[in-house]
């Protein structure tokens, strides 16, 4: 995919590009006055920082970077720009070699790894350096380093109101490796590269931003109890870190991307209720005043929660806002209402039956708790008609789907299935609580949900219960390998991105620090039942359904072990199976269109295998 950059008038008029070219436009920024703009250009592996002036539509690079930069954000003067770079480091050779003979070619030397997170997914493996935070004038130069140490400081900045100093999220801990999410606010001083720490609590402090008058500063987290989830709230406190007061102690969901209004008397934020993200303002005494629906839009292959806004100082804000049969298009408003300015993609779908996804509540068989869900009717659905059915189900497993756009889902539709997605307990966007339920218990009670939103859609009359068919990715895979393992209703699965035994995933996987941390009570070894009574291969012993296992190659969240080994226990039962290894695709396997085309196509060509003869083949076991 190929950025570039548009502009559009509130009214709707003056839609057009901006800049365009060869490569990549990014983190468009614009200048506290609106006279400039300041955008990264990415091209063959390099890096510009550019500034456009919008008088004359003039361009210039500031500076050729030598890595890529993130949180790009202006002083409020329009003086100065800050940014998040990584600086890398030359680890000294643990050993030395003989002189090479004249003329021998010799191999690679080795690579030594003693760092704790040293590959990520969809990254690879990781250049040795931290990242740090820079400052460059707004009329280009050499871009100066203004934090230091062994830490990474990744997360955007925001700038007092004099310009003097940054306030920024990082782990700075003595032992950070080992405590991931323990980040804590700190301000940095530009000229004397001083760093005060200004919050100390043991769990996440993330997000802060500077009141325009600079005596407080906004900031998310909360208290970390090693829970799987936990609710992320907004708080402020003063500059100094006193006073510290949680705004949203009301709203029991999941705050993100605080930004101050121009008079400082509110912070501007978003966050997921019930499958709808929200744009909303909460005012110095929490109160909570929604101003828009239906962000998102933004991730267009499952129908999970996304989407951005943005706010002036008049307090006109701008966000993508999504809907259940489009991609994400932009609005604007203010409170006294929003209105849509794109129709991005009404010359590619304008012309097709794309059906809208109906919402149900499904009280689940294991307590009565209500399961949120959603049905996707094929185009021309006739209810005098039976239809397989494919459940398909998030990964997470505590994120959220909602009645939003999704390609995979739109085109199961179209290939003739109904299809239906749920938010089972473990879900975010429905509280706490909710969310809780999981904890050191998944997958588990979330088998039932989703059987009960099946049990649901199957009495209302229009499905083939002998053509029931699961699938899912990353959580939704651990799900959909256990439900196999549980029941033999469905006539086909594939198992995307799994976690199929825990006790290795937690060795394997990037984020290993975390994941045997707030997913288990012990390290593996000192706890190994626990891992085998959560993991999916516990139960392979009981599956006969035909499973299909698809992983990227290049899957370091959920490694292609994961998937070898479910592969080989099938082999190994002789359950009729297929591994499809999906060559330079990460964790997110549809990043790609091919690889998104590639991932639907072998799904619905496993399923079409078994669509009409299903039953038979659970019957024989071939």
């Amino acid at each position: 995919a190929r950025g570039t950059l548009w502009t559009i008038d509130v009214d709707g008029s003056g839609h057009e590009p901006l800049v365009a070219g060869d490569g990549n436009f990014r983190e468009p920024r614009w200048s506290p006055t609106g006279d400039r703009l300041a955008y990264l250009h990415v091209q063959d592996g390099k890096t510009a920082l550019m500034m456009r002036w919008m008088k004359t539509g003039q361009t210039a690079r500031l500076a050729q970077l030598t890595e890529r930069p993130s949180g790009l954000v202006w002083s409020p003067d329009g003086r100065q720009l800050a940014f998040s770079m990584l600086v890398r480091t030359e680890p000294k050779p643990m050993v030395e070699l003989p002189k090479k003979p004249e003329g021998a070619v010799w191999a690679e030397p080795a690579k030594v790894i003693d760092t704790m997170v040293y590959r990520v997914d969809g990254r690879g493996y990781l250049e040795p350096g931290y990242t740090h935070l820079f400052v460059l004038p707004a009329e280009g130069g050499t871009p100066r380093q203004v934090t230091d140490g062994d830490f990474n400081h990744s997360e955007a900045p925001s700038w007092s109101p004099d310009g003097s100093s940054l306030v920024f999220s990082a782990n700075r801990h003595d032992y950070w490796e080992y405590e991931p999410a323990n980040t804590e606010v700190y301000e940095v001083d530009i000229n004397s590269r001083e760093i005060t720490q200004v919050t100390d609590r043991f769990g996440p402090d993330s997000g802060p931003v500077v009141s325009p008058d600079g005596s407080r500063i906004a900031y998310l987290g909360f208290d970390d109890e090693l829970k799987s989830y936990r609710t992320t709230h907004l708080y402020v406190m003063n500059r100094d870190g006193s006073s510290p007061r949680k705004l949203t102690g009301n709203l029991d969901r999941g705050i993100a991307n605080p930004v101050w209004d121009a008079n400082g008397r509110g912070v501007y934020v978003q966050y997921d209720d019930a499958g709808n993200t929200r744009l909303a303002r909460v005012g110095l005494d929490g109160k909570v005043t929604v101003l828009a629906d239906n962000l998102g839009g933004t991730y267009l292959t499952r129908p999970y929660a996304s989407g951005m806004f943005t706010v002036a100082p008049s307090g006109r804000f701008a966000y993508t806002v999504a809907s259940g049969i489009r991609p994400a298009d932009i609005a604007t408003g203010t409170r006294r209402g929003t209105r849509r300015l794109t129709g991005l993609n009404e010359d590619s779908l304008g012309h097709l039956d794309l059906p809208m996804p109906e919402e149900r509540w499904v009280p689940s068989s294991l307590d009565e708790l209500p399961i949120h869900a959603w049905v996707v009717k094929p185009p021309g659905f006739d209810p005098a008609k039976k239809y397989p059915l494919i459940m398909e189900i998030h990964g997470g497993p505590h994120a959220g789907y909602g009645d939003r756009f999704a390609s995979e889902i739109q085109l199961f539709a179209a290939a003739g299935y109904v299809v239906v997605y749920a938010n089972p307990r473990g879900s975010t966007g429905y509280g706490e609580e909710f969310a809780q339920h999981i904890h050191h218990a998944y997958p588990g009670p979330d088998y039932d949900d989703l059987m009960s939103v099946v049990d649901a859609v199957v009495a209302e009359g229009y499905v083939d219960e002998n053509q029931l068919f699961v699938t899912g990715g990353s959580g939704g895979g651990v799900l959909t390998a256990w439900i196999v393992g549980k029941t033999d209703r469905f006539a086909g699965a594939v198992v995307s991105k799994p976690v199929i035994n825990w006790y290795s995933f937690v060795l394997t996987a990037d984020l290993y620090n975390f994941f045997y941390k707030y997913w288990f009570s012990d390290f593996p070894w000192n706890s190994p039942q626990e891992y085998l009574e959560r993991s999916p291969l516990s139960l392979v012993g009981n599956v006969t359904t035909p499973t299909m296992v698809l992983t990227g190659e290049d899957d370091y969240r959920t490694p292609m072990s994961e998937s070898e080994q479910y592969y080989q226990a099938l082999r190994l039962r002789k359950v009729d199976t297929a591994l499809v290894r999906v060559p330079g695709a990460a964790h997110g396997i549809a990043a790609r269109p091919s690889h998104l085309m590639s991932k639907v196509a072998h799904i619905l060509a496993w399923f079409e295998r078994y669509r009409d003869t299903g039953e038979e083949r659970l019957a024989d076991g071939s």
